[in-house]
């Protein structure tokens, strides 16, 4: 029945040397849905489909399938097929042997072999093309064949892992809109692996966001991209204003120092959250009376559908807004947000909290990394420590740090970056910071003596 479970997964971890790869997957899939695993280049998605596929097994959890466990089960015994990157077509067979390949390999009668393999090429717009050497097709003609040899099986559940990454972007764009028609047609589940937030909107009934072997937030592409459940998927998906807030109470939240109308509840009075305003969620008026703040534009750049500017606000904050009509460089403007634009999240953290050992009474331990210590403690007692994210310096030069690291993920939020430095032991530091650095940049880590405050046990992030 379209709608049910097909496949169900359970607790599900791999690692690789040590480094955990997914860290507990839970996870269904709807019998008939095309779900989408979206995340960035090394964060776990191909890792689980590939245990679907089972080319890899879990170290812990379960897959079932149809209510099965499958995880003993071979990748030719699993009633589902994958299409990969590299199409992997056999060069020395045409293109109807390359789909008839698999049901040649069950010994399916002739007729049935002839009647699937022209049904799966009038699928995919290449019944003209079954005498064809494949060398002489195109990437997307290609790609096309290895779908077709993949769903001439009749799979369960069809896997597809990033199978349009190797085309160009119009060839791309028009793959997107077959598989979809595809999917529609064929009424099977698809499972699609991409690192491409726009493919991933285009083609899913249910995004899952992925991020460093974890779920972050799974839904439909809507829901995904106007209601992010924290600044990654904010960040990831499309762009983003991200910006600190104070919700004040239910319905009402501040930032950029200018207080706003929500849709919000239940965060409580006066607490610190995280608010995204999209940049097509932002007008401009000429209406003073429904003007909420001011701004002068800074830069204006044409995107093709729409213009692209950045304001600086007069409360100095630098905001992006994408609207059909240009404005000026210079230009004084006034904006406003609809309530309903303006999503408010869950702060993750307020910052960082770390296990220290009191060294003596002037040095605290930090991550094995002495630094001196304000208040004076008994030596050799384990503690926790709370550095706020402004506590923490970098440096270009590694030498002055009393440890070093690299920059992880990097989150613009207005008048500052919030950076997520990766320490030489594995550790993540959280920093705030208005110095401009790239992903991948090597630094110098210090920690501010001043900011550093002991924990009495009982308090938490």
């Amino acid at each position: 029945m379209a709608g049910e479970r097909i496949i169900n997964i359970e607790h599900l971890s791999k690692s690789f040397d040590g480094k955990k790869v997914l860290d507990d997957i839970n996870l269904y899939v709807k019998r008939g849905e095309f779900l989408t695993l979206l995340g960035p280049s090394g964060c776990g998605k191909t890792t689980l489909l590939r245990m679907i596929a089972g080319f890899l097994q879990p170290d812990e959890g379960i897959i079932s399938l149809d209510g099965k466990d499958i995880a003993g089960l071979p990748p030719h015994m699993r009633p589902l097929n994958t299409v990969f990157q590299r199409y992997a077509l056999f060069p020395h067979l045409d293109v109807y042997d390359n789909i008839a390949f698999g049901l040649k390999l069950k010994k399916t009668p002739e007729d049935e072999i002839d009647k699937r393999v022209r049904r799966v090429l009038k699928l995919v717009a290449m019944s003209d093309y079954e005498d064809r050497d494949v060398e002489t097709l195109s990437g997307g003609q290609q790609q096309r064949i290895a779908i077709a040899r993949a769903i001439v099986n009749q799979p369960k559940v069809l896997l597809l892992d990033e199978p349009l990454a190797a085309l160009d972007l119009k060839m791309r764009k028009d793959m997107q809109i077959e598989l979809k028609e595809m999917h529609r047609k064929l009424g099977i589940t698809f499972i699609y692996v991409t690192h491409d937030q726009e493919e991933a909107l285009t083609l899913s009934d249910t995004i899952v966001v992925i991020n460093e072997g974890k779920i972050q937030q799974v839904g439909t592409p809507i829901d995904i991209y106007n209601e992010p459940v924290n600044a990654f998927v904010a960040d990831f998906i499309g762009e983003s204003n991200i910006l600190k807030g104070r919700m004040i109470r239910d319905r009402r939240v501040a930032f950029i120092k200018h207080e706003f109308d929500c849709v919000d509840e239940g965060f409580g009075e006066d607490v610190p959250v995280d608010v995204v305003v999209r940049p097509e969620d932002i007008y401009f008026t000429t209406d003073p009376a429904k003007c909420q703040f001011r701004a002068k534009v800074n830069s204006c750049t044409f995107k093709g559908v729409h213009y692209e500017m950045w304001v600086d606000t007069d409360t100095g904050y630098e905001l992006m807004i994408q609207d059909y009509d240009p404005y000026p460089v210079g230009s004084e403007v006034m904006l406003y947000i609809d309530a309903d634009d303006i999503q408010v999240m869950k702060k993750e953290r307020e910052a960082n909290v770390l296990d220290a050992r009191i060294v003596d009474g002037e040095t605290i331990s930090i991550l094995d990394a002495e630094t001196p210590l304000q208040n004076r403690l008994e030596a050799g007692k384990e503690v926790k420590v709370r550095i706020p994210f402004d506590g923490i310096e970098l440096m270009d030069n590694l030498d002055e740090g009393v440890l070093n690291g690299e920059v992880h993920f990097i989150l613009y939020m207005g008048d500052h970056y919030h950076l997520t430095i990766r320490t030489d032991s594995g550790a993540d530091l959280y920093v705030d910071t208005n110095d401009i650095w790239d992903k991948g940049d090597l630094v110098g880590i210090s920690f501010k003596s001043s900011a550093i405050s002991i924990l009495d046990g009982n308090e938490n992030d």
